[in-house]
């Protein structure tokens, strides 16, 4: 027999769980009611890389990841777990492809079994976005006008047109975030968050359009009346099912019967972790920098951006429009930008016998170097970098663009590797600026960049954020804003708040803001935003697309 929450001990401190599947980890944090992370647990994931652009995962590895973090963040943060309220997922939007009885399918030629999940990162599916973009569908004015290989349509169009067995053979397609909720409580239910900003899902008006998936030769998914998709969407937080399964919460370690929230795309979730602080929704951008970045702008009304994703209706925050930029790669990007530099080897034996990372041994080296956060930029020098390794995501949408690093010199010291760094981070910085000019043009404007994501940590990169902005960048109380924003879905489903908006306001809180440098740091950062614009449209003109 279930035992459902209620059955639990009704007096005493209660505790929230969320889980953040990212790139390369699974992570649980364990939250009292006032927001504040007790402990954390984490496990490493596998990527499988091939040739074009391809890049796997495991469902069956990522829920065992699971599993093992929350039960390490739970013994570790010494709770009684008959005392967790609820938990809530999120995920990156990864396509999870499963058989009949959950069995998973291979998506691709290694052909085992095991690899069930297209990544979000993975561009196999360029040409079928390409396709998709020149028949140009009402749908698409609600993906910025153009939709990218990342989601999931074009990559479920790949599947049918180069694995017709597997796609004919799959049971569910699932958003990973779904896949996590399916699995914890055996509910098909999918999140707005997930359909809406990732499958075409028409959250405005509560449906499908069956015309594109016909018009772009995923006609069979209308006829099944989108059976294998989602035929019942609901809000983020929603409770489903009955909790946790018998199964499921053995793994985990948990009561059966604790409430699960619908689950988020990791970047949203991170968004709902830090765009209720110090104001409204609307006047704070949520800034993901992790190994991709991700802005997050909510608006009242529809706001429509060339190039941005969206608008989302009810994606983030319920009730309000989403515009979601980004880039593909940023943390990313700044690693493989470093990887290049004849210096990297020695500074990260360095780091090593320090006890440290690179990027950590890169930014004390820089902060001390320029005797102030903001001086930092003139180690730059006459370097310049837009960091595009992996397309530009907005606001040109564009997945063929690349990197440009101009002035590099003979130098191969440590010294001129702090500088290529910070001239990295100014083109993450300047990338930045672009959406938000973009977007203000557009009609949605935005005060402040409220920051999260592992690449977003460092006092040096914040400043540098709000210097090249002219925005100022506000980091939360929560070290973990991202789990902090899954567990407010679990808080909701529990019921321990009545809706995701009165728990934004309640467990999200400014801890430190760094205000945007002006007079000559000011000046030196609207040369360099120009000259990244310029560089970037002559790569833009050079280039010769396929």
């Amino acid at each position: 027999m279930t035992t459902t929450s209620s059955a639990r001990p009704a007096g005493g401190e209660r505790y929230l769980i969320g889980v953040d599947v990212g790139t390369g980890s699974a992570r649980a944090g364990v939250f009292d009611l006032d927001g504040r992370m007790l402990a954390s647990g984490k496990r490493d994931i596998t990527l499988f890389r091939e040739a074009g652009s391809i890049v796997e995962q495991s469902s069956t590895e990522i829920w065992s990841a699971v599993c093992a973090a929350v039960r390490e963040a739970v013994a570790t943060a010494g709770i009684d777990p008959q005392r967790v309220a609820g938990l809530g997922f999120d995920a990156t939007c990864s396509l999870v492809v499963l058989g009949e009885n959950g069995a998973s399918l291979p998506v691709g030629p290694s052909e085992d079994p095991q690899r069930d999940i297209i990544v979000w990162m993975d561009h196999r599916a360029v040409d079928q976005a390409e396709r998709i973009n020149a028949r140009g569908h009402e749908v698409l004015r609600y993906v910025g006008g153009r939709i990218s290989p990342e989601m999931e349509t074009p990559k479920l169009l790949w599947l049918r047109e180069h694995r017709p067995q597997v796609f004919d053979a799959a049971w569910q397609f699932f958003d990973l975030a779904d896949f996590l909720t399916w699995r914890s409580t055996g509910d098909l239910a999918r999140s707005t968050c997930t359909v809406t900003c990732k499958w075409t899902y028409l959250a405005h008006e509560k449906r499908w359009d069956p015309n594109y998936f016909h018009q772009i030769g995923l006609g069979v998914l209308a006829e099944e009346d989108f059976a294998r998709i989602g035929q019942r969407i609901v809000e983020p937080g929603t409770p489903v099912g009955n909790g946790l399964t018998e199964r499921a919460a053995e793994e985990l370690g948990l009561p059966a019967g604790t409430p699960v929230g619908a689950g988020m795309i990791d970047a949203h979730a991170g968004g709902i972790g830090t765009v209720g602080v110090d104001g409204t929704p609307e006047s704070n951008l949520g800034y993901v920098f992790g190994t991709s970045s991700c802005t997050m702008t909510s608006t009242k009304a529809p706001v429509f951006v060339p190039g941005v994703w969206g608008p989302y209706y009810s994606a983030m925050v319920p009730g309000m429009w989403l515009n979601e930029g980004g880039q593909s790669a940023a943390g990313a990007a700044i690693e493989q930008l470093l990887s290049f530099h004849p210096a990297a080897g020695e500074a990260t034996e360095v780091a090593k016998s320090r006890g440290s990372s690179l990027p950590v041994l890169l930014t004390d080296m820089a902060t001390q170097k320029a005797g102030s956060l903001s001086a930092a930029v003139r180690l730059a020098d006459d370097l310049h970098v837009v960091p595009e390794f992996l397309g530009n995501r907005a606001p040109f949408a564009d997945p063929n663009a690349r990197a440009v690093v101009a002035g590099l010199g003979m130098e191969r010291d440590i010294d001129n590797l702090v500088s290529l760094y910070i001239a990295g981070l100014c083109g993450i910085g300047y990338g930045l600026r672009q959406i938000i000019d973009v977007q203000a043009s557009s009609g949605a404007p935005v005060d402040k960049v409220v920051i999260s994501g592992g690449a977003g940590q460092f006092d040096l990169v914040r400043q540098l954020l709000a210097d090249a902005t002219g925005k100022p960048v506000l980091a939360t109380q929560s070290e973990e804003p991202v789990l902090l924003g899954a567990a407010i879905l679990g808080s909701v489903a529990s019921g321990s708040f009545p809706d995701v908006g009165s728990a934004m306001a309640r467990l999200s809180r400014t801890d430190r803001t760094y205000a945007p440098a002006d007079g000559e740091i000011a000046a030196a950062h609207a040369r360099r935003y120009e000259a990244f614009q310029k560089l970037q449209a002559l790569a833009r003109e050079i280039r010769q697309d396929p």
